[in-house]
C-alpha cells in the first residue's frame, strides 16, 4: 500500500479509534512531524502519552487516547497562512471560536494556530484537532 501523508493517515487512524472507543492505537510509518504534531495534541489535552517501539523495519509509535477527540485531520491543500488568514480558516475548519486547536509549521516551529497568533507568525497549516 503506498503511503503519500503519513500525517493524513496518522490523523485518520486516530478519528476511527476515537469512533471505536480503543485506548490505544499504532501508528506506522511515523516521522518528526507526526510526533510534533502528537506533543502538541497531548500539551493541549487531547491525546494522551506515546511511546516508540523500535523494530528492524522503522519503528512503530504506540499512542495512548484519552477519548477526547471530536474529530482530528490533516489540511489538504497545505495552505500558507498570513496573520490575517487566521479566521478564515479557523471558521473552515473549526466547528466555533477558541474551540480546537489548528496546527501550523512556523519559522519558529510546529505551534497551534493560537500561539501562531500570539507571536505574530504566519506559516503553513498542518491538522487540526477539536
Amino acid at each position: 500500500m503506498a503511503m503519500n501523508d503519513t500525517l493524513a493517515m496518522a490523523m485518520s487512524k486516530i478519528n476511527n479509534a476515537e469512533k471505536a472507543n480503543k485506548e490505544m492505537v499504532l501508528i506506522k510509518p511515523y516521522s518528526k512531524i507526526i510526533k510534533s504534531v502528537f506533543d502538541i495534541a497531548n500539551a493541549e489535552g487531547y491525546i494522551g502519552k506515546y511511546e516508540i517501539i523500535k523494530t528492524p523495519q522503522g519503528g512503530t509509535l504506540k499512542l495512548y487516547l484519552l477519548n477526547r477527540v471530536n474529530k482530528c485531520g490533516a489540511i489538504k491543500p497545505r495552505y500558507s497562512i498570513s496573520l490575517g488568514d487566521y479566521d478564515k480558516f479557523e471558521k473552515r475548519y473549526l466547528p466555533a471560536k477558541d474551540f480546537g486547536i489548528m496546527l501550523v509549521s512556523t519559522t519558529k516551529g510546529i505551534m497551534t494556530h493560537i500561539d501562531a497568533k500570539k507571536n505574530k507568525l504566519g506559516g503553513i497549516l498542518l491538522a487540526y484537532v477539536y
